[in-house]
């Protein structure tokens, strides 16, 4: 084992309103704290791009934040992360082999072994629904179908909703809310928790404990033992671009941050405090790194309905996962802002005020400052519509045409700006498996270099 450093003293959270700026906060934090040369350091991000955009810019020179080369680092995403995090801690204490490579919970895992129970299933009256939806299903394509849904149903409750599992296991069909509330699985539903039963019954008793929620359990006992950081896991972590994590990877970093140095490089549309979505009518802690927006209710979580009336309405209506992301992580912020601060001789609250000559310049400054809709109408000179390009909104009636859409304008942006590259663009759609087959039609009909 390694010897804990004097920076790993908890959770530390950099934080800023643009991925450029805290980019450039966190490769000078990085200069500031060295560590060994030999040292690794891993970055927790949540897509290879990325990953890719990150390990450029850490080998950027020429006037850009960057060290020449980008050497000794590791990339992963974290869920793969989280399970290494465990056999590392749990073996560290209970001794080697006590946690599997994999789970055999996995997902890719899971979909198979539901493949052969399912059809052991059906004869249940419990499984009713699901025997009706697999009936004439000579070619096995819904059986296999249902078996990809359900594995990623229960490798989803395994992150999100462990506690439901435990109860199933134990055999108490219910559900737990917030405030430790329960109640009980609608009728309807009564064959999940008798599927997770037949999946642990499947599995045996010595891997039936296997899955992530019981894992996290005696992850989080062995964690509070340690003295030292073991070998396997990395003296610092960086988790950077990841817009949200679950309570169970935000638990397990805090709990490394005591082994490790651990820095959540987090990106906050707004420098107040807006996450104001609580459960109880008890006031929770807020986040003590962000102060209320001067005129905001101090109760304003009895009403979350009235939020866009304090607040922007993009915040209120779209808002919701990084509101409760935010109550969630201020449970485990151990910054020392000032202590930070000096040694970066900057603020690690990076919040700018973006140009406000545009209309998505005045939607971001308005968003960072928490003006509610009635304040930032009063604020913005008009702004002449067919000068400004900054927001625009196509109606197209279908996918494919959607595509064509973005074509035309990717080559129009390109031809009005000759420093734009491709690494400056980023297009987003909500399921990139519905639009792979029109990407292919509308951007593959010219081969490269082709004029």
């Amino acid at each position: 084992m390694s010897e804990l450093r004097n920076t790993a003293q908890g959770l530390i959270v950099l934080q800023g309103n643009r991925m450029e700026d805290l980019r450039d906060l966190t490769l000078q934090w990085l200069g500031r704290q060295p560590l060994h040369p030999l040292a690794r350091t891993l970055f927790l991000v949540q897509s290879n791009g990325i990953a890719q955009w990150l390990k450029t810019s850490l080998a950027e020179r020429g006037g850009e934040p960057g060290y020449g080369v980008c050497l000794g680092t590791d990339v992963a995403l974290p869920a793969r992360f989280q399970w290494q995090a465990y056999r590392s801690v749990i073996e560290a204490v209970e001794g080697p082999g006590r946690v599997p490579t994999t789970s055999p919970y996995d997902k890719s895992r899971l979909r198979w072994r539901l493949m052969r129970l399912l059809p052991e299933a059906l004869d249940n009256p419990l499984f009713a629904p699901l025997a009706r939806y697999l009936r004439d299903d000579d070619e096995q394509r819904k059986h296999y179908q249902l078996a990809e849904r359900l594995a990623d149903l229960f490798d989803q409750y395994q992150v999100y909703r462990a506690d439901w599992l435990n109860a199933w296991e134990a055999g108490e069909d219910v559900l737990t809310l917030a405030g430790n509330r329960q109640l009980p699985v609608p009728e309807e539903q009564h064959w999940q928790p008798a599927l997770w039963r037949m999946i642990g019954a499947d599995l045996g008793q010595e891997q039936i404990h296997s899955h992530r929620g019981a894992v996290h359990r005696r992850f989080m006992a062995a964690a509070k033992e340690l003295t030292e950081r073991p070998d396997t896991l990395p003296p610092r972590i960086v988790i950077f671009g990841i817009s949200s994590l679950p309570r169970q990877t935000l638990e397990v970093l805090a709990s490394l941050a005591g082994i490790s140095e651990v820095v959540l490089c987090l990106l906050n549309p707004c420098r107040f405090y807006w996450g104001e979505i609580i459960e109880t009518q008890e006031v929770l802690r807020r986040y003590a790194r962000q102060q209320r927006r001067k005129g905001m209710p101090a109760e304003l979580h009895h009403s979350p309905e009235q939020l866009h009336l304090h607040a922007h309405p993009l915040l209120a209506a779209w808002g919701k996962q990084g509101r409760d992301y935010l109550q969630l992580l201020s449970e485990h912020d151990n910054t020392d802002v000032a202590a930070m601060s000096a040694l970066l001789d900057q603020s690690v609250d990076l919040f700018l005020s973006p140009p406000t000559d545009t209309l998505l310049g005045q939607l971001q400054d308005d968003i960072l400052n928490l003006r509610p809709l009635a304040e930032t109408q009063g604020l913005w000179p008009a702004l002449e519509l067919q000068h400004d390009a900054s927001i625009r909104f196509h109606c197209c009636h279908s996918p494919q045409r959607e595509l064509e859409v973005l074509h035309d304008q990717l080559l129009a942006a390109f031809a009005e700006d000759a420093t734009l590259e491709p690494r400056d663009i980023m297009v987003m759609v909500p399921d990139i498996n519905d639009y792979a087959p029109y990407i292919d039609a509308v951007f593959g009909q010219f081969a490269p270099g082709e004029p």
